[in-house]
């Protein structure tokens, strides 16, 4: 590591904004904090878990949705981050009394003390002190700018750098916890669950990562680490669950060569898993913080790659009560599945289909047999939505009530306007 200056308590002789000229470093902070719209801290009580892994893509996610994103690897003993997006040779330039953050793409900017090693072999052998001090130089002598989101990746467990960030973020950061279904995993991130809530930490959700694993081969998902147990957690602990992550070997693939994984592969399970997960998050911080959610359209549904078929063909589902669009999926008296031409843009057929009583996982599996495309709902609860991504179907939701047929009109002029989930069981 390079050398330190005691008097400036371990800031490393790569950021040239040290301030030791005596400034109020606490105004320095809120100012470059109130820049950042939305802080999300990203954490696990276990270790092994992918956590890095679904941070890097939620911010991956988000960027390719037009938001501003910074993503900061905090971890200081074993940074994962350069690895993942491809960046292990980067190395950050400082400039007008800032360290200027790596830029992976327009959208989304990264910075890790792994790019600050001189070899990435190097251990880092620090105390709490210097942790601290450490990420407090990410936070306030990075140039960030303007972001719509600041994503922090944590390392496992309850201790210095999450607790650090925490504390200098002072009651504006929101958290995603993630876990494996194992029990072992579960008892750990248990833990973290308190850890929030004992330094007032609001949790967004729990997302289930390895949650069965997807076969290359036939595309079955086989529950060889068993499912479920992120979202038995969620209820056990009375926070949201925000959807389940199969383990893919494409995925890990993917990570290993600091590919883009949502990139190149946009019509998997996997991808539509996180980008579920990425619309929950999106909304639940909007929700939070009293911001008005973004309100997509062309590029919500382009995110979700709902592609047409044969000859331009789509059919679409709209959950309907008293001839209008019902607000709660599992409460609607009818669906109608609309199919459409995305070229032409025409209505060619519309049936009315009454659905089987509502029970857990019934419509999901129900609409698929359909053939159904996509889904636009009014509001829809977070496991329906996975269900759906696991038999392949889209979901768009927070749509407003009208005609079936005047949504589907809108849908293909890409004046469809999306509010809020209406549903967040």
């Amino acid at each position: 590591m390079a050398h330190k200056d005691s008097s400036c308590g371990g800031c490393s002789e790569h950021s040239s904004a040290c301030q030791h000229s005596g400034q109020n470093t606490d105004e320095r902070l809120r100012q470059c904090l109130s820049r950042i719209k939305n802080k999300i801290v990203i954490l696990s009580g276990k270790g092994g878990v992918g956590k890095s892994s679904v941070a890097t893509n939620l911010a991956l996610g988000l960027s390719m949705q037009g938001h501003k994103v910074g993503l900061l690897d905090v971890d200081v003993h074993g940074p994962s981050v350069p690895r993942l997006l491809n960046l292990s040779q980067s190395k950050p330039i400082a400039s007008d009394q800032a360290l200027q953050p790596i830029a992976w793409s327009e959208n989304l900017s990264v910075m890790s003390l792994g790019f600050l090693l001189p070899n990435r072999d190097d251990s880092v052998i620090w105390r709490g002190p210097l942790k601290m001090s450490l990420i407090r130089q990410f936070l306030e002598e990075v140039a960030w700018g303007d972001l719509d989101y600041l994503l922090v990746d944590c390392p496992p467990g309850t201790g210095d750098e999450p607790l650090s960030v925490l504390q200098l973020i002072e009651g504006q950061a929101k958290a995603v916890v993630v876990t494996t279904p194992q029990v072992l995993a579960i008892d750990d991130v248990r833990r973290s669950i308190n850890f929030c809530r004992h330094t007032r930490t609001e949790v967004l959700g729990i997302v289930e990562n390895m949650s069965g694993f997807l076969c290359p081969h036939c595309g079955e998902t086989v529950p060889i680490f068993q499912t479920g147990g992120g979202e038995a957690l969620a209820q056990e602990t009375g926070v949201s669950f925000l959807g389940r992550i199969p383990l893919d070997p494409e995925f890990v693939r993917s990570g290993d060569q600091g590919e883009a994984y949502l990139q190149l592969h946009k019509e998997t399970p996997t991808a539509s898993a996180i980008t579920s997960i990425l619309e929950a998050v999106v909304q639940k911080t909007a929700a939070s913080s009293g911001q008005a959610a973004a309100a997509p359209s062309a590029a919500a549904v382009q995110s979700q790659e709902v592609r047409p078929g044969k000859n331009g063909h789509l059919l679409l589902a709209v959950p309907v009560a008293n001839g209008s669009l019902c607000q709660h999926f599992g409460h609607c008296e009818q669906f109608a599945l609309i199919r459409v031409n995305s070229e032409s843009k025409t209505v060619e057929h519309i049936e009315y289909l009454t659905p089987p009583p509502h029970e857990p996982g019934v419509l999901p599996k129900w609409l698929s047999e359909q053939a159904v495309d996509l889904v636009i709902a009014g509001g829809m609860g977070s496991r329906a939505q996975s269900l759906f991504q696991e038999y392949g179907v889209k979901v768009l939701t927070g749509a407003q009530s009208g005609a079936p047929e005047d949504i589907a009109r809108a849908f293909m002029d890409d004046a469809l306007t999306l509010g809020q989930n209406a549903c967040d069981h």
